[in-house]
């Protein structure tokens, strides 16, 4: 037996979340959002949110995702921290299993992100959002002029660095192997900028700075000659993680454990969505993100009145 039932239950505190959560309370649908940690997911660990529309001078990170969080619970929103074990499906129910007891609702809107795969270095977290960054799009703009390190070889990387390659001064790709994991396009597009460097078969061993990064320990994986570099930023883009484990054989997955979806938002069962970085294909982005959730969320109320 659930603890308790709502309309709606929203996994995942983030601009897709709480977008969702203010369009669901707002259509007066009961609905409970359930965040592992503090409402704004990663848009709270951005300095300076440049990109968001109705914000010319820029707004803090942490501002916006407080803001959206307020305007939700003015609607009714319901949040809850916890964390999300499991989902279950009961007799036309979904039951949303958590660390403080369990909740049923009739239908689901999965927002809980992707967590990025980090380097797990000393100064990582120290000098997050101080020179240690993860989304070019997103903060390029604030190492103008200046010299930064891209740690990676993939696509996500690569596009990274070709980013960061119209603002800073110079990018050295830092890369445990001896070739490049990204799309062909991408690794031509890389070779051909004159301002992107490639440091081979290397990897970062410790971040350093005082206020902000001023250096990276770095080591050679075939000769152990060990070196430092010195730079202004470091843009970790080794890729994401879904947080999807629990949902295993409970929705369609891809292959990198994104959760698949339509135009719609809904997932290949009914009643569940999903918006925001889980959902295959995201852009990433603070604003296509709230966008995910709204859509979402009016899908959702469809679903619900057409059960009645």
């Amino acid at each position: 037996m659930a603890d308790k039932r709502y309309d709606v239950v929203i996994i995942g505190g983030g601009p897709a979340g709480l977008t969702a959560g203010l369009y669901a309370s707002r259509a007066r649908l009961s609905s409970l959002l359930i965040e592992k940690m503090a409402a704004g997911g990663w848009v709270v660990n951005a300095g300076l949110v440049e990109n968001y529309p109705g914000f010319p001078q820029g707004i803090g990170g942490l501002e916006l995702a407080d803001l959206m969080s307020e305007q939700a619970k003015k609607y009714g929103l319901e949040v809850l921290l916890a964390e999300v074990t499991g989902l279950e499906l009961e007799e036309g129910q979904k039951i949303v299993k958590t660390s403080e007891g369990d909740f049923a609702a009739k239908a689901v809107i999965i927002t809980a992100g992707s967590d990025r795969v980090k380097l797990n270095v000393p100064g990582e977290e120290e000098f997050t959002g101080r020179g240690v960054a993860y989304c070019a799009i997103c903060d390029a703009a604030l190492f103008r002029d200046k010299p930064v390190a891209v740690a990676g070889g993939g696509n996500a990387a690569i596009s990274e660095a070709l980013e960061l390659a119209k603002f800073a001064s110079k990018v050295v790709v830092i890369h445990r192997r001896q070739q490049l994991r990204a799309a062909r396009i991408l690794q031509e597009r890389a070779f051909a900028e004159p301002k992107i460097e490639f440091l081979w078969d290397t990897v970062v061993e410790e971040i350093e700075g005082d206020n902000v990064v001023k250096s990276l320990r770095l080591r050679n994986v075939v000769s152990g000659e060990k070196s430092v570099l010195d730079i202004s930023g470091i843009f970790v883009a080794l890729g994401f993680i879904p947080n999807t484990a629990y949902l295993k054989g409970v929705l369609p997955l891809d292959e990198a454990g994104a959760i698949i979806t339509n135009e719609k938002m809904e997932t290949g069962v009914p009643g569940i969505f999903a918006a925001g970085d889980i959902r295959s294909s995201s852009i990433r982005q603070v604003v296509a993100a709230a966008g995910d959730g709204a859509v979402a969320a009016i899908y959702a109320e469809k679903f619900i009145v057409g059960q009645h």
